[in-house]
């Protein structure tokens, strides 16, 4: 059996010691990091990318990776903090957001190899609204054809995997979100979620889902 090494050992407190490794933090605890100097935007970014890249060619959790993009948006982010001006309390956080949740320039596909891949024209309100926060995007997430599916298979989309157990799916249709929340991925992966399709990968992987309700 593979799966990531550790994932039971998090460090919990201690954030301005900084216990536990920068892509291992909360958004709450990155966001004290960085409001105290103990660390920055561009730090966390190049500690979950170090992360991904060592273990998602095995997890398959990703799609449309933008590492130019997010190192610009946790530059930037880096210059608000020491000017003691973010823009929010998610300012420079990592972030993933799934693949349906458009994003201005991407290609929304939906989990299938169906549609042509038009780039989507303007950012879904989610979407906007982190960027607006300062949030540092990494990457859409993975998802199955249409969503229909309660795992990662999908016909676009490599299969994604459970990283407790890499035999495993991680659940769906938020596959790729609730693979990369239970590994390290960053703190806050933004999937959807209308008959368990947040839920099912929370439960699965071992981490919180919410749903929010409209209005």
């Amino acid at each position: 059996m593979e799966q990531l090494p550790d994932l039971r050992q998090r460090p919990l407190g201690g954030v301005l010691g900084l216990s536990g490794a920068l892509h291992e933090l909360g958004a709450a605890e990155l966001s004290a990091a960085f409001r105290a100097g103990a660390a920055s935007p561009v730090e966390a970014l190049e500690a979950v990318q170090e992360h991904v890249a060592r273990w998602e060619p095995r997890l398959c959790a990703l799609y449309a990776a933008d590492p130019d993009g997010a190192r610009e948006a946790a530059r930037a982010s880096e210059a608000r903090w020491r000017a003691g001006q973010p823009r929010a309390a998610l300012d420079g956080v990592p972030v993933t957001i799934k693949e349906n949740i458009a994003s201005r320039g991407v290609p929304v596909p939906l989990g299938t190899a169906a549609p042509a891949l038009v780039p989507a024209t303007e950012a879904a309100p989610p979407t906007a609204r982190l960027r607006e926060a300062g949030c540092v995007i990494l990457a859409k997430t993975t998802m199955p054809d249409w969503g229909m599916l309660s795992s990662g298979l999908s016909s676009f989309h490599r299969l994604a995997r459970n990283p407790w157990d890499l035999r495993l799916n991680p659940g769906g249709s938020s596959a790729g979100a609730g693979a990369a929340a239970a590994a390290g991925y960053g703190p806050l992966p933004v999937g959807t979620d209308i008959g368990g399709s947040l839920r099912l990968p929370a439960a699965r992987c071992g981490v919180l889902g919410h749903q929010p309700r409209r209005g």
